[in-house]
C-alpha cells in the first residue's frame, strides 16, 4: 500500500479537481469508442501509449492478448467483447501485442509453466499460433510470434458473433497493433502489404484507404 497511498492523495487533491467536470460527465454513463484487447502485462498502459482520457477505452486484458474462439473458454472475454460491441456501440476494435511478451515466449516453448498449471491451461487457447510456429521450424522471433498471434486472435474474433454481425455490417473495424515499449513504437497491420508498419507510417495512407489498416 505504501507505493499506492501517495498516488491516491494526489488523485484527489489535484487531479480530480481538476478534471471534475469529466468526471461528473461520465458518471452519466459511458460511450467508448474503442474495444482494445490488450496483454495483462504491467508495462502496457492503454490510455497513455493511445493518449485517451477516461471514457475513451474500453479494455479487456488477459495473458498474451489472447481470445479464444467463441465458446471455448465460458471466460470473461466473450461477455466484455458483447457489451463493448452491441451494449456501448464501440466503432473500433484493436489486438494489441507487445514486444517481449512472456506469455507468446511460453507459446514458443522458452518458458517452462508447468509450476504455473492455470497460466498453461490458459496459454492452451493460443493453441492455432504453435500450429503456424510449428511450420516454421524454428526459423523465427519472438516478436515474429507476436504479430503471428495477432493475426491468429482476430480469426478467434471473427467466430464471436457480435463481432462477425458487426464487420459485416460495417458498423465497427478491427486492427492489429504491437507495442514496442522500449522504442515507444506502435506498428499497425498493412492488410495490402500483409505487414506490420510504424504507426508514423500510416496516418497519410489511411486517410486514402481507411481498410487498408483494417484486418
Amino acid at each position: 500500500m505504501k507505493n499506492l497511498l501517495p498516488g491516491l492523495r494526489e488523485f484527489s487533491a489535484n487531479v480530480f479537481p481538476e478534471h471534475q467536470e469529466m468526471f461528473e460527465t461520465l458518471s452519466q454513463g459511458q460511450k467508448p469508442h474503442t474495444l482494445m484487447i490488450t496483454c495483462s502485462d504491467s508495462r502496457i498502459d492503454p490510455n497513455l501509449l493511445t493518449q485517451t482520457k477516461p471514457g475513451e477505452l474500453f479494455v479487456v486484458r488477459n495473458a498474451g492478448n489472447i481470445v479464444p474462439p467463441y465458446g471455448a473458454s465460458g471466460g470473461g472475454e466473450e461477455a466484455a467483447i458483447e457489451f463493448a460491441i452491441e451494449g456501448l456501440g464501440v466503432t473500433n476494435v484493436v489486438i494489441c501485442g507487445h514486444s517481449h511478451c512472456g506469455a507468446m515466449a511460453a507459446v514458443a516453448g522458452k518458458v517452462n509453466l508447468d509450476p504455473l498449471p492455470c497460466v498453461k491451461k490458459w496459454i492452451g487457447h493460443a493453441h492455432a499460433t504453435k500450429r503456424r510456429l510449428d511450420q516454421k521450424n524454428g526459423d523465427f522471433t519472438l516478436n515474429d510470434v507476436v504479430e503471428d498471434n495477432i493475426l491468429v486472435q482476430a480469426d478467434n474474433l471473427r467466430t464471436h458473433p457480435s463481432v462477425s454481425a458487426g464487420l459485416r455490417a460495417g458498423r465497427i473495424h478491427l486492427y492489429g497493433w504491437v507495442y514496442n515499449f522500449e522504442a515507444g513504437m506502435v506498428k499497425i497491420y498493412d492488410g495490402k502489404n500483409k505487414r506490420f508498419v510504424p504507426s508514423v507510417e500510416v496516418s497519410a495512407d489511411h486517410a486514402k484507404d481507411p481498410n487498408r489498416f483494417a484486418l
